[in-house]
């Protein structure tokens, strides 16, 4: 007979069996998008990608409500409103993946639930941001660590809204995430957008944040926060390298097609993030964090050869040559068969090279295993053109600040250019046959490429060497000194100087002339530096000159986010150095400590979390500046919230 003690802990067990499996892994992925109704109003869709096949269906129905949060400031982590949206729609995204030659096709089931609500948002300086957060992630992710202890957080930003109406409406992702990848099988996906702005996207893989914690896996929005640090990625796994992969994970910038070869099976956390770009600047971005499962499908045979840039029909465009060298990425052939289009022309080589009679388009097929069961082949095309070739010329004075004018020359019989793209290292992109940059200092050799694309498809890149002088004139930070303190000016930047005025000076000539000021008052100094061939620079330098030295030290400070008062720092006026800067608190521990002159300021944490509101105590040691005599100042000084 069993007693009651051992039912009631056989009952406690199953009650904690059943809490566990509540928190079970479950989540693919997650967006969240926006769409402006007018007046400040706002359309918010929440979409939640789930494993329908092994993902815990408890876990699943506590999605809904929807729980969010909408936080602002300057960091976007000061509580706005909270919201929950208890109606979802919900369907079943079919795999669409079928291969005759794969025997053990893998078991997928996704699911997306679409929650949506409407909201409005007061204008504000710094945007808003709206965020979801859920625990946790499949405890056997390969690419973090304690996985099942590391929550999801899905964001995206509005960005400041300072008059009513619209500001945005985010990117939408065109398509689902992928359900079936296949271990040593080259991989591709369409991860691009679309934009209702019609704003340029780019695209990159990012980091992924955690969550939720096992305590509370699906917290209020007011009990919310944007965590500080992306999660915890297993060496030697990061966002920008997130699975085991040869080549390596990569996503088209442009684009947005993601491209690898997976080389490990298991799951892995993947990140895309999207910036809207509008009149050369990011003004927006949103991510999608979502699960990979790299499965062995044992797929046999995969036909594959390159494409021309984005053109997966065509495997070259010619413009040069008739010869074409073909590369063959294909997998798990042990025979192939070449077609070139050019009648009965064929090879058995494994990457052959082919000369085509003359100008033309043509089609080349690549057969792997043929005449076995088991086979695969690919069809592209290859483009002979007329000859298209670019070349440039540069002038001017080669020093920066100065302007370089470029000029490009054409050489083609029939072809003509109808594209010109020249990036400077700046990452500016000029347009048009012919033109001028001005490059900042300090100069050096710069790398000017331009990308010419003809009529016809040909696409020539050349890149020179700019060759300039290199300077970059500094006379130094403005200071303040004390009356009769003497004082060595640092200027840099140049082979040969000039000050001025020379009042003061000990030699206006040389980068670092001595001076002693007898007077209190402010002097302007300006610096002309000059190389040897005739590039100029110039910077200045303010000095000001005190009757005595002081030291001074706000009586409070708010490290609330608002770009205000936010770090509490000593401000020295003619003494020689700050040696430390000591912060403690009520109980006599040490919250704080900088030195050598290196203190950029109390910012309010103590061991990376915000200080406690109330009443803390400074030390302060400092340089004189006639002698190595040390003062010492202490005082209290209040933390405000």
């Amino acid at each position: 007979m069993i007693s009651r003690l051992r039912i009631g802990f056989l009952l406690l067990v199953m009650i904690l069996l059943t809490a566990a499996d509540s928190r079970a892994s479950h989540m693919v992925g997650g967006d969240i998008i926006y769409r402006c109704l007018g007046n400040n109003r706002y359309e918010l869709t929440f979409i939640l990608y789930q494993d329908c096949a092994s993902g815990n269906q408890e876990a699943i129905r506590a999605d809904a409500p929807l729980r969010f949060g909408i936080f602002k400031g300057a960091d976007k982590n000061i509580f706005y409103t909270e919201g929950q949206i208890p109606n979802f729609s919900q369907e079943y995204i079919p795999a669409e993946f079928s291969n005759e030659c794969i025997n053990n096709p893998p078991i997928a089931c996704l699911q997306r639930q679409i929650f949506r609500t409407t909201v409005t948002l007061d204008t504000s300086f710094y945007g808003y941001r709206i965020l979801y957060q859920r625990c946790c992630r499949n405890q056997t992710i390969f690419n973090v660590i304690n996985p099942g202890e590391t929550g999801v957080t899905y964001y995206v930003d509005v960005p400041p809204i300072r008059s009513v109406g619209c500001v945005n409406n985010s990117p939408v992702f065109k398509n689902f995430p992928p359900q079936i990848i296949c271990v040593n099988n080259p991989f591709r996906y369409d991860f691009s957008a679309t934009d209702p702005d019609g704003d340029s996207l780019t695209y990159r893989l990012c980091s992924a944040y955690p969550g939720a914690t096992l305590n509370d896996p699906y917290p209020d929005g007011g009990n919310m926060f944007m965590p500080r640090n992306p999660i915890n990625y297993l060496p030697p796994y990061s966002g920008a390298n997130p699975i085991s992969s040869n080549p390596q994970l990569t996503i088209d910038p442009v684009t947005g097609i993601m491209t690898g070869t997976p080389t490990r099976q298991g799951r892995y956390v993947v990140t895309v993030c999207v910036d809207e770009w509008s009149n050369g600047v990011i003004k927006n971005s949103i991510s999608r964090d979502v699960q990979f499962t790299i499965t062995n499908c044992s797929k046999s045979v995969y036909a594959s050869m390159p494409s021309w840039r984005d053109r997966e029909d065509v495997y070259t465009i010619q413009c040069t040559s008739n010869t074409v060298k073909f590369v063959n990425t294909s997998y798990g052939g042990f025979s192939y068969l070449w077609r070139f289009g050019v009648g009965d022309a064929s090879s058995t080589n494994v990457e052959p090279t082919f000369t085509y009679p003359g100008v033309g388009e043509y089609e080349v097929t690549l057969i792997v295993n043929p005449g076995t069961t088991c086979t695969d082949s690919i069809t592209k095309k290859v483009i002979i053109n007329p000859f298209f070739d670019v070349d440039y010329t540069f002038e001017g004075k080669m020093c920066p600040n100065e302007l370089i004018e470029f000029e490009s020359e054409i050489f083609t019989q029939i072809d003509t250019a109808i594209s010109y793209k020249w990036y400077f290292e700046n990452a500016e992109v000029k347009d048009g046959p012919n033109t001028s940059h001005i490059f900042p200092p300090p100069g050096g050799d710069k790398y000017v490429t331009l990308v010419t694309e003809s009529r016809l498809g040909c696409v020539d890149t050349l890149t020179k060497v700019i060759p300039l002088d290199v300077i970059d004139v500094f006379a130094g930070n403005d200071t303040i000194i004390v009356v009769n303190y003497d004082f060595t000016f640092n200027g840099t930047g140049a082979d040969i100087y000039q000050w001025s005025p020379s009042t003061h000076l000990s030699d206006p000539n040389i980068a670092r002339p001595r001076a002693v000021f007898t007077d209190t008052g402010t002097y302007t100094y300006y610096l002309k530096g000059m190389t040897p061939s005739g590039c100029e620079d110039i910077d200045t330098i303010n000095i000001r000159v005190v009757l005595y030295p002081h030291m001074f030290l706000p009586n409070a400070f708010s490290p609330n986010g608002d770009g205000l008062n936010d770090v509490l720092r000593p401000t020295i006026v003619g003494y020689a150095l700050v040696n430390t800067f000591e912060i403690y608190n009520r109980f006599g521990q040490l919250v704080y400590k900088s030195a050598n002159d290196n203190y950029p300021g109390w910012d309010g944490t103590y061991r990376g979390q915000p200080a406690d509101v109330g009443v803390y105590y400074y030390r302060i040691t400092f340089t004189d500046p006639f002698s190595t005599d040390r003062h010492e100042k202490t005082g209290d000084v209040t933390l405000l919230r």
